[in-house]
């Protein structure tokens, strides 16, 4: 008697590496349509095109290869189907009306069954990343020695401050092993100059050599070329910025990962080998540990456990602001202020910005200026290389513009220019200073903070953590000519 056909697995662009292979037949669909609901960058484009019909070419005969202008045509009528469950809420409800057979999620260090009964047993209780992280190292024993961290510290982000080194333009680091781009990129370029001809797609941003894996082997030499090149910098420089080198000390791991192209805790246990081996320093190593087992497993963990609603039900600041056509089109020619004409410049050329240019440069402005933090959220998946429905909403919605509230974040992320002064060299070449919130010269976001203060007051007053930002605003003799003078502004 002989067994029945194995299924045919429909793998998704956040699913392309060997962790969701697991020997049977494959069937990747690119559908047309994903491309043109709302203005993306275009090396984003590129780069989910190509990494798609890269993994179809090594693949070979196992796969089914659709290009369709929507999923159902390549899907509907199909029984013979089944997906490891996709992510994001639109995937799920996708395949789950089709009656697909659906598997566990796979790419992440924490089940989201064990994520849900971590946060269940919490019931009552605020839950808190640094919990979990905790509770993750104890689980994997990922920097433990027996029941205690390493170095006798479970957090070594106070050491990880550090501004970057005076009058440098640049860390002094070599630069990222970089892929070179094959045939298959070029027919991904060609296709995408023929879909925005015909109107079919709108794409912003420079195209630009492709600088990010869309293989696993080109995920596993960028991981190698971190750890040997990057990975000691990048504890005491992963919050500072530099004019003149937008990649830092940082891993540039975070869009193939994200396409399920590397395995986290496989990142995860290469950079602890590092350490365990003399090579790298523990705080390095802890606080990029953390950034992949905590807040990057937390945020995809969140994107369930908090609902579908999560993204469009929060706007605890009232923010209704449409966003400027500067951020839409990643145009810089109006804005003067440095700091953000420098991370809005570097994501047209780069299509990637570093967390804290992401969270105390765009999204200091958008939260001080009051902007849709909906909008915000998606313009930030079409922008962003490593930008996806699951990593955005506790990023965006929760952490950047606590529009939740707190449920995130225990208090809005925003400051005045001193903050980016301390932390970056952007202020050097402005016209705006820092230090001044009234006047010509007065920095927008020095004084945008203290406008941001007046606006949202009401909102905010028992928030125990504002209490001294508060009491700070009420103080200001000049309160009422800042707000004015930032109502009136039209120049930034």
């Amino acid at each position: 008697m002989s067994s029945a056909s194995p299924r045919t697995r429909w793998i998704f662009a956040g699913q392309l590496g060997p962790a969701f292979d697991d020997g049977g037949p494959m069937m990747i669909v690119e559908a047309r349509s994903v491309f043109g609901r709302r203005p993306m960058h275009r090396a984003k484009a590129h780069l989910l095109l190509s990494a798609m019909r890269h993994r179809v070419a090594e693949l070979g005969d196992r796969v089914e290869y659709h290009r369709v202008e929507r999923y159902d045509e390549a899907v509907d009528g199909r029984e013979d189907l089944e997906v490891i469950d996709p992510t994001s809420w639109a995937a799920r409800r996708f395949v789950r009306r089709r009656g697909i057979a659906v598997l566990p999620s796979r790419g992440f260090v924490t089940s989201e069954q064990d994520f849900r009964d971590w946060a269940d047993a919490r019931a009552g209780k605020r839950l808190l990343m640094e919990d979990f992280y905790r509770s993750v190292r104890e689980r994997t024993g990922l920097l433990m020695r027996g029941d205690q961290p390493e170095g006798g510290r479970w957090n070594y982000d106070h050491d990880n401050r550090n501004p970057p080194p005076k009058n440098a333009s640049r860390l002094g680091l070599p630069d990222p092993w970089w892929p070179e781009e094959d045939a298959i990129d070029d027919e991904v370029r060609a296709d995408l100059d023929q879909w925005q001809a015909d109107g079919l797609v709108r794409l912003v941003g420079e195209d630009g050599p492709r600088r990010f894996a869309v293989t696993a082997a080109e995920a596993e030499e960028s991981l190698k070329d971190f750890v040997e090149s990057r990975l000691g910098d990048f504890g005491p420089f992963e919050d500072a910025m530099l004019s003149g080198d937008w990649t830092m000390a940082h891993s540039l791991l975070s869009a193939p990962m994200n396409l399920g192209l590397i395995d986290p805790l496989h990142v995860v246990e290469t950079v602890v080998a590092a350490h365990a081996s003399g090579e790298a320093p523990l705080r390095s190593v802890e606080g990029f540990v953390r950034q992949i087992i905590g807040w990057r497993d937390y945020v995809w963990h969140l994107y369930w456990y908090l609902g579908e609603g999560y993204r469009t039900d929060n706007n605890a600041l009232g923010a209704t602001t449409p966003l400027p056509e500067a951020f839409l089109n990643l145009d810089v020619d109006a804005i003067e202020a440095n700091c953000l004409h420098e991370t809005i410049d570097g994501m047209r050329r780069h299509r990637w910005a570093h967390h804290i240019q992401r969270l105390m440069v765009l999204g200091n402005w958008a939260i001080q200026h009051g902007y849709d933090p909906v909008a915000l959220n998606d313009w930030s998946i079409d922008m962003f290389v490593d930008g996806t429905p699951w990593v955005m909403p506790a990023n965006v919605i929760g952490m950047s513009q606590h529009a939740d509230g707190g449920i995130v974040a225990t208090k809005p992320y925003v400051s005045g220019g001193a903050y980016i002064s301390k932390m970056s060299d952007f202020c050097g070449g402005c016209r705006f200073d820092p230090k001044v919130r009234l006047g010509e010269d007065a920095c927008p976001f020095t004084a945008g903070y203290w406008a941001f203060l007046d606006r949202v007051e009401p909102r905010i007053r028992h928030n125990q953590r504002m209490a001294q930002p508060l009491a700070g605003l009420r103080r200001l003799a000049d309160r009422d000519a800042v707000v004015d003078q930032e109502r009136r502004r039209d120049h930034w």
